[in-house]
């Protein structure tokens, strides 16, 4: 028993040492965490959510993020055709979580790109705008990026937040209503406020 209890803090004490040395290696390598920078965003064209998880930039990039800058960070992000963004993936509320949350909402509420819910639009206005993309905007194109089925199941779950016959997705972290206070800078006195 006493053997066995010695090999439990060998082992307990040699993890603390590997956990230390990693720690320190990350501290000294001078290594410095990645940032999102708007100028990339004005360079390419592209919002951060194009190539950065987070739509607002910064953190894990995406894999045509990852493709641009394997690239050494030409003009344009490089397209994925015929790479399919969720294989496997057959549920279109999943789908668009995936593909268009990011830019849409989570509840289709619109964040960079449009609000989707309570629009009206047609299955066709909306296949066409996934596959073709809508460039004065900024939507890419994801033509090939989807299976047809996968594309059904898309174009069904969008017209139906976009019709009312389907209800979005909840969103997952509101946020507060933001408040703001104006002060006029030369009398001090409140301009209004929300």
């Amino acid at each position: 028993m006493k053997g066995l209890l010695i090999k439990i803090i060998q082992l307990f004490s040699l993890s603390i040492v590997g956990i230390i040395v990693i720690l320190s290696v990350g501290m000294f390598t001078g290594e410095q965490s990645a940032h999102a920078l708007p100028e990339f965003a004005d360079y390419t064209g592209e919002a951060c959510a194009t190539c950065h998880v987070n739509p607002g930039g910064g953190g894990p990039r995406t894999l045509r993020g990852l493709l641009w800058s394997a690239q050494g960070n030409p003009e344009e992000v490089p397209s994925l055709g015929n790479i399919l963004i969720a294989p496997g993936v057959s549920d279109g509320v999943e789908l668009y979580d995936i593909a268009c949350a990011a830019c849409h909402g989570i509840s289709g509420e619109g964040l960079f790109g449009a609000a989707l819910v309570s629009t009206g639009l047609s299955e066709r206005s909306i296949l066409n705008s996934i596959v073709r993309g809508k460039e004065r905007s900024g939507m890419p194109s994801f033509e090939t990026q989807f299976t047809e089925e996968q594309l059904d199941a898309l174009v069904i779950y969008v017209a139906g937040i976009s019709s009312g016959s389907i209800e979005p997705a909840p969103i997952r972290y509101p946020l507060p209503q933001a408040e703001f206070e104006c002060v006029d800078q030369e009398t001090l006195e409140s301009c209004g406020a929300n």
